[in-house]
C-alpha cells in the first residue's frame, strides 16, 4: 500500500478527504499486519516512494523478485488504463479480478439497457430490488405496494422533530496534516487536527450505521431533501465514505438498516427505509454502471455548451447569497454537503451561471470526503450539469428562488428577497433561472418534462423578460458583487 503524490495531486483534494483516505489505509495496513499478512507499506514521506504507482510496482516486483501480478480492477477509469497499460510493459504472468464491493459488475446497467432508447434509473432500481430480493413480498411485488415513496421524502424541516447530535469518530491527525505540510500537499479547505470526525476504521464506520439505524432513520426519509443553515447533516447518515472506502459493503449497510427497520416498524414508517434504499441500491450502484458504460468520452462532454468561469467565492464562500454561502462554506469545512444541497444550491447556481463542467467536475471531485470520479462525475456532469444531454437525468436540475425558500432555512435572513425578481435585493436565482431557459431553450424544446416551464417563458412580457436576462448577465460577468 501507498500514499503517493499521484493520488494527491491529479486534482486538488480537500484536506480532510486526503486525510480520512490516509488514514483509512494505515489503519487496514496495521489490520492486516495483526492478523497475520505481510505488508509493504509506503508513508508519503517513504524514501523509496516514487509517488508514482507504476514506478512503486516495478520497484516491487523487482526486489521480491515477484513472479506474477495480480491486481483488482480499480474504481477510476485513469488507473484503470494505468494498471492495463502497466501490465502490457511485464514480461511476468498477470491476473485481474473484479471489485466484490458493488452489487454489479461494470457491465451489467449496459447489458440491462441493451436495445433501450432511453436510461431510467426507476427500472434499473426495481430490477435490483428484484435480484437480491430486497423488501419483496413476492417475486415481482413490493413492500408496501409501492415501489418508490420519494414522494414522501419531500419536508421542509422547520425546527422539529429535534436532530440527534452526529456519530462524531474523533481523531488527533496532527502528524498526517503535519506531514502533508511538510511535503507542500496542496489542498482545499481547512481541518481541526485534534477534533477530525470521519470514521477511519472498521469499528468506527459499524459504530456510525448503527448509530443511523437507531437514531437518525426515524426521519431519514422525511428530510432526505431539507435544508437548513444551521444544521449540517440533519437526519443523513454519513455513511458514504465509509461505503466509497470499502470499510463497508453497500449489501452490508443495506441489510442492516432494513433489519432494524423489521424490529422498529411500529416506530419507523417503510417510506424512511426504502428511501436510503434506493439511494444505494439504486443510484450507487446506477452512477457507477452509467460511469463505467459511457467513459472515457463522457467526461468532455459539454451539450448545452457553458463556457463560463466557476465564481471565486466557490474556494471561499464570500457571498451575500444565503444558501450559497452556507453550502460552500459547510463543504469547505467539513469537506461535506448532502445531495440536494449539491444539486439544487451550488449545482444549480453553476449551471445557471452557464459554468464549463470541467470546471464543476474539478470543485466537486476535489472538495468533498466521498467524491471518487466514477460517483463524482455522473452526478456532476450527468445530473447536476446536464453536460450529458439527459444520459443520467431526464430533465436540468434548475429552479429560482421559490424551490430553495421551499425546501430550506436559507431565505429567511438572507440579504437578498426571494420574492423579488428585478431589484437590487432580488434574489439572483430568479433573474438567472429564467435567463438560462431563454439562452438554452432550443435544447429543451423536444423535452416533455420542461414544456411547462417553456410555455410560462414564451409568455412573459418581452420587457420583462430583457430586464430579468439584463440582470443575470450583470450576476455572471460580476460575481463579486453578489
Amino acid at each position: 500500500m501507498a500514499e503517493m503524490r499521484q493520488e494527491t495531486d491529479y486534482t486538488m483534494h480537500h484536506i480532510q478527504k486526503v486525510t480520512a483516505f490516509f488514514l483509512s489505509m494505515r489503519n487496514f495496513a496495521k489490520w492486516l499486519d495483526e492478523n497475520g499478512q505481510d505488508v509493504t507499506y509506503y508513508e508519503l514521506d517513504h524514501k523509496q516512494n516514487q509517488q508514482d504507482l507504476t514506478k512503486n510496482l516495478s520497484h516491487l516486483i523487482k526486489e521480491k523478485k515477484i513472479k506474477k501480478f495480480e491486481y483488482q480492477l480499480p474504481d477510476e477509469y485513469r488507473l484503470n488504463e494505468q494498471l492495463k497499460n502497466f501490465c502490457k510493459t511485464l514480461s511476468i504472468e498477470t491476473s485481474v479480478y473484479d471489485s466484490e464491493h458493488f452489487l454489479t459488475s461494470r457491465t451489467e446497467l449496459n447489458d440491462f439497457f441493451k436495445g433501450k432508447k432511453q436510461f431510467t434509473m426507476e427500472y434499473f432500481y426495481r430490477n435490483m430490488r428484484k435480484k437480491y430480493d430486497i423488501m419483496m413480498t413476492t417475486p415481482k411485488d413490493p413492500e408496501g405496494g409501492k415501489w418508490n415513496f420519494d414522494q414522501s421524502n419531500r419536508k421542509k424541516w422547520k425546527g422539529s422533530p429535534e436532530i440527534p447530535a452526529y456519530k462524531s469518530c474523533k481523531k488527533d491527525v496532527t502528524t498526517l496534516t503535519e506531514l502533508l505540510q511538510r511535503c507542500h500537499v496542496k489542498t482545499i479547505g481547512s481541518v481541526d487536527a485534534k477534533n477530525f470526525s470521519w470514521p477511519t476504521n472498521r469499528e468506527d464506520c459499524l459504530l456510525v450505521l448503527t448509530y443511523f439505524c437507531e437514531h437518525l432513520l426515524i426521519h431519514f426519509g422525511d428530510y432526505q431533501d431539507a435544508m437548513h443553515p444551521g444544521e449540517y447533516y440533519l437526519f443523513h447518515s454519513r455513511l458514504s465514505f465509509a461505503m466509497n472506502s470499502k470499510m463497508l459493503h453497500p449489501m452490508e449497510v443495506i441489510k442492516t438498516v432494513i433489519a432494524y427497520w423489521r424490529a422498529h416498524q411500529d416506530t419507523i414508517d417503510i417510506s424512511q427505509v426504502e428511501g436510503f434504499v434506493r439511494q444505494i441500491l439504486g443510484w450507487r450502484e446506477y452512477m457507477r454502471g452509467m460511469y463505467w458504460m459511457k467513459m472515457p468520452e463522457y467526461k468532455s462532454l459539454n451539450t448545452l455548451d457553458n463556457h463560463n468561469k466557476l465564481p471565486d467565492f466557490y474556494w471561499t464562500a464570500d457571498t451575500k447569497m444565503n444558501c450559497m454561502h452556507h453550502a460552500i462554506k459547510q463543504s469547505l469545512e467539513d469537506a461535506y454537503a448532502h445531495h440536494i444541497q449539491r444539486l439544487m444550491i451550488t449545482g444549480n447556481y453553476a449551471l445557471l451561471t452557464m459554468t464549463h463542467p470541467d470546471a464543476v467536475d474539478e470543485w466537486y471531485l476535489g472538495v468533498y470526503i466521498d467524491a471518487i470520479e466514477w460517483v463524482e462525475i455522473t452526478n456532476t456532469r450527468g445530473m447536476s450539469q446536464f453536460a450529458d444531454g439527459g444520459m443520467v437525468a431526464t430533465k436540468p436540475y434548475v429552479s429560482s428562488g421559490s424551490y430553495i425558500n421551499k425546501m430550506s432555512g436559507y431565505c429567511k435572513g438572507c440579504h437578498y428577497k426571494v420574492a423579488k425578481k428585478l431589484e437590487k435585493d432580488a434574489c439572483p436565482f430568479n433573474a438567472l433561472y429564467w435567463n438560462f431557459l431563454d439562452e438554452k431553450q432550443q435544447y429543451f424544446k423536444n423535452n416533455q418534462r420542461m414544456s411547462m416551464m417553456l410555455n410560462l417563458l414564451h409568455k412573459m412580457d418581452a420587457d420583462k423578460l430583457s430586464a430579468l436576462k439584463e440582470r443575470a448577465y450583470d450576476i455572471i460577468q460580476h460575481p463579486e458583487n453578489y
